[in-house]
């Protein structure tokens, strides 16, 4: 059930401008009636700023009267609080992962020349300046600059870098099932061997296990033996 956008302000305005009861406040508000219970009393509610459901359109006011007439009645909200969504425009990049970026370009420059220096932009969240200047060999530390996968540095995902090189391919009329089929196999078989070397250490620290146990038999019995012999003399 969605819940408003401030639930403990809203509970606080709610306790203080309506009849609603405890119960009906908190589950509207999503929060534990003790918590709505102290605001009442006064020993929270001075540290919400009360905040109108009705004026940010999440509760209706007939949705208040129909509540303050039934204790009963569940109060429905009106809509939603909005959802955040990326904007379209540069990535965000961590301040850690800015300084890779340069390697992340070159790499990209070198290896997909056919991609657009608005798909670069956007896939690693730089400036067609800095793009230029990498390419140009005319930026400001070009000497510390080293080609890597932008995938590896953490600037993308392998599938966003698939989907852009796949979509640039496209455009530039350049077959590139050839590339991602080698790099699936690549993949693959990496994947086979690490499950292959999994499974080899299970087996060996399973028969280790055995071993174990074989060897604290045999001293269990040993043990054993020794008793009996030192009880018979």
């Amino acid at each position: 059930m969605a819940t408003p956008l401030m639930p403990h302000a809203t509970a606080a305005w709610l306790v203080d401008n309506t009849g609603l009861s405890f119960s009906q406040i908190a589950d509207f508000c999503g929060i534990h009636i003790l918590e709505v219970q102290a605001m009442a009393d006064d020993m929270t509610g001075s540290k919400y700023t009360g905040r109108d459901p009705v004026h940010a359109g999440e509760l209706a006011m007939d949705e208040i009267e129909k509540g303050q007439a039934d204790e009963d009645y569940v109060l429905k909200m009106s809509k939603g609080p909005d959802q955040v969504r990326r904007t379209k425009g540069p990535r965000y990049t961590p301040v850690s992962k800015r300084q890779d970026k340069p390697d992340g370009i070159a790499w990209l420059l070198r290896n997909h020349p056919e991609i657009s220096d608005g798909a670069i932009c956007k896939l690693i969240g730089t400036t067609r300046n800095t793009i230029a200047a990498i390419r140009e060999r005319s930026h400001w530390n070009i000497a510390e600059i080293q080609a890597k996968d932008p995938v590896t540095l953490g600037l993308t995902s392998q599938r966003e870098l698939d989907a852009i090189v796949n979509r640039a391919a496209k455009k530039a009329g350049i077959d590139n099932t050839a590339a991602n089929d080698a790099r699936l196999g690549t993949d693959r078989d990496a994947l086979i061997e690490e499950l292959r070397a999994e499974r080899t250490e299970a087996a060996r620290r399973a028969e280790a296990a055995l071993n174990g146990e074989d060897e604290n038999v045999g001293k269990a019995e040993l043990t054993a033996d020794t008793l009996f012999k030192k009880a018979g003399e």
